[in-house]
């Protein structure tokens, strides 16, 4: 088999932590930082990746809505 035929299988990248270290939640224990829950982060370092993807989107669906009523 040549080098061009051999297919290359690649891990799966883990999703990485939205923390950028500028914690402060909010009165719904929303972090103004990352946009995570106080229980998404809590939880973070407990699920799996797929979990962790399922956090990251409710994190842009709350960036969302901030920017709809800023406007």
């Amino acid at each position: 088999m040549s080098n061009s035929t051999v297919a290359i299988m690649l891990a799966p990248q883990a999703v990485t932590s939205p923390c950028i270290k500028n914690c402060c939640l909010n009165e719904q224990d929303v972090c103004l930082g990352c946009w995570r829950s106080l229980d998404e982060i809590k939880q973070w370092r407990l699920v799996d990746d797929s979990m962790r993807q399922h956090f990251i989107e409710n994190t842009q669906q709350r960036r969302k809505i901030v920017k709809l009523l800023i406007v």
